[in-house]
């Protein structure tokens, strides 16, 4: 009879950890929107990852913001885990600009006159835990959002990131952990649980099983291959451009790129560790499951091999979801990583922030809305801009004087520059038009033109 009462009087807390999903947020380092088998890569090997496409809603379209800073990863996940974008952060300056000076002086130029600083509320875990989740964080330390990482109530890191990622197990520190929780967490509440891999960022470094199920010399390069980029973006030799010499050759690309897919296949084989502990424990079939990551990376597109450039390689990243009221299926809708914030609120029964530049597009999942973001901008550093609308993306380079403009809806990979086509000349004065005003919204004071442009053109530098 004690039992019976004891089992009574907590079933009201089993139905209000039943009643909301668990969510389980797996996001990586550098990883682009094409580098999963199940989103069209004929060559990586994801079967993990693919699973998870296979049942759940996938979107083409996800995109970083871009970065205030050249690890990008930084204001990125700042972004993601805040809801805003990064102009509205308190006294924001680039850090080329803030070298030397005073951190806490407000930014004179260049940069934005913010609101917030990444660490105050709202947030993605303290959103979660007020509707009543259990928040768990589990991630590389480097280069994150460290301000609201430290608000998750389990909250780790890897113990040493450069050794991880040469490990040649990318994920396992993660996956071990994972697996330990879901084991000893508080089965009365619900868990919102937020691993932040440090992968596929290089070094990559994968096991030599994972590198035997590739053949090098098979591997495709990027239809936007270039041996050099066309001219100088403002961030030619950048650290992350430097890791392999210039012009890139087609050897070397498929040497990356092989390291790159073994590295994300390694990271898919401990994905597959945590999905099964889910299984396991019983609450697979209660979890929504999203996998995306920070930005994309160039590897060998256009010419270079970063993430420090507004194309889509770069800032476009995999986002997908599955688990209970996630329908099959896809969509081409614009969203922001930052978006996902809300959206998981919304999904998951909690409150969604009003204050944030994010936006829910729950809408889209369910098939009530084809978008909730008609235009997107974005931005990175002092060197480029870009605007995404009525189905074309314009790039600007404001300290060149220089624009690409790219059949956004045809021509994905941004092979076909248009910029110098005289019948698109109204085109892009309307995309500047839209640019502006999206620089406006976002308190964003970068000139769109140089008054004393530097040369457009750009050499690689001899070898000594």
């Amino acid at each position: 009879m004690k039992s019976l009462l004891f089992a009574i009087l907590l079933l009201p807390f089993a139905v209000s950890a039943a009643g909301k999903p668990n969510v389980l947020f797996l996001f990586a380092d550098d990883m682009r929107a094409d580098s999963i088998a199940a989103l069209g890569n004929p060559v990586v090997k994801t079967p993990n990852l693919d699973s998870i496409v296979q049942r759940g809603f996938a979107f083409k379209n996800a995109f970083c913001f871009g970065g205030n800073s050249p690890a990008v990863c930084t204001p990125s996940r700042n972004m993601l885990l805040s809801g805003n974008a990064f102009f509205r952060w308190k006294d924001y300056q680039p850090p080329a600009a803030n070298a030397g000076k005073n951190p806490n002086k407000k930014n004179k130029g260049g940069g934005a006159k913010g609101m917030l600083a990444p660490g105050d509320a709202p947030n993605f875990p303290l959103s979660m835990q007020a509707a009543g989740y259990e928040t768990y964080h589990h991630g590389k330390k480097g280069n994150t959002a460290t301000l609201i990482q430290a608000k998750f109530q389990h909250n780790k890191y890897l113990l040493n990131d450069a050794a991880e990622r040469k490990s040649g197990e990318p994920g396992q520190e993660i996956a071990d952990h994972a697996v330990q929780f879901f084991k000893e967490r508080d089965q009365s509440k619900p868990f919102f649980m937020y691993l932040a891999f440090g992968n596929p960022h290089d070094p990559r470094v994968a096991a030599q099983k994972y590198l035997d199920l590739y053949k090098r010399d098979q591997i495709p390069l990027p239809k936007n291959y270039r041996p050099v980029h066309p001219f100088n973006n403002g961030e030619m030799s950048i650290r992350d451009e430097k890791l392999s010499p210039w012009p890139r050759t087609e050897d070397e690309i498929r040497r990356t790129l092989h390291e790159y897919y073994a590295t994300i296949t390694a990271m898919d084989h401990h994905i597959g560790r945590i999905l099964a502990a889910l299984k396991e424990s019983g609450q697979f079939e209660n979890t929504i499951i999203l996998f995306s990551a920070d930005q994309g990376i160039a590897v060998g597109s256009h010419g270079l091999l970063g993430k420090q450039n507004l194309y889509n390689a770069g800032m476009n990243a995999p986002l997908f979801f599955a688990g209970p009221g996630i329908p099959s299926g896809g969509s081409d809708a614009l969203v922001y990583l930052f978006d996902i914030y809300p959206t998981v609120c919304d999904l998951a029964g909690a409150e969604v922030p009003k204050t944030i530049d994010g936006i829910s597009f729950k809408p889209v999942i369910e098939g009530k809305a084809k978008t909730v973001r008609e235009e997107m901008f974005l931005a990175y550093m002092k060197v480029q801009r870009a605007v995404i609308a009525d189905g074309y993306k314009l790039i600007r380079y404001p300290q060149i004087n220089r624009s690409q403009l790219f059949d956004f809806t045809n021509d994905p990979e941004e092979l076909n520059d248009l910029a110098d086509d005289p019948a698109q000349k109204d085109r892009i004065a309307s995309l500047l038009e839209k640019m502006t005003h999206w620089q406006k919204h976002y308190t964003d004071d970068l000139p769109l033109t140089s008054t004393s442009p530097q040369p457009a053109e750009w050499s690689p530098p001899k070898e000594k």
